[in-house]
């Protein structure tokens, strides 16, 4: 089952993320220490398409590597 777009907000945002709003239902996420930003579309109650899991898991592990 799918984890909903909350769950990986919270995710991002407990790994020391940041957001800011940007059009429409799209939010923005970027970390100070990776060169890349993750967008997130969709309602807080959505499934998380499986690409977004990919690239948060990506993100992740990059982070964890570079410490």
């Amino acid at each position: 089952m799918p984890r909903k777009i909350r769950e990986v907000k919270a995710v991002l945002l407990k790994a020391g993320f940041t957001w800011r709003p940007a059009k429409g239902s799209h939010s923005l996420w970027s970390h100070p220490r990776l060169a890349q930003s993750i967008t997130i579309a969709g309602a807080d109650g959505d499934d998380a398409p499986r690409y977004l899991e990919k690239q948060v898991s990506k993100a992740i592990r990059q982070l964890e590597e570079g410490e």
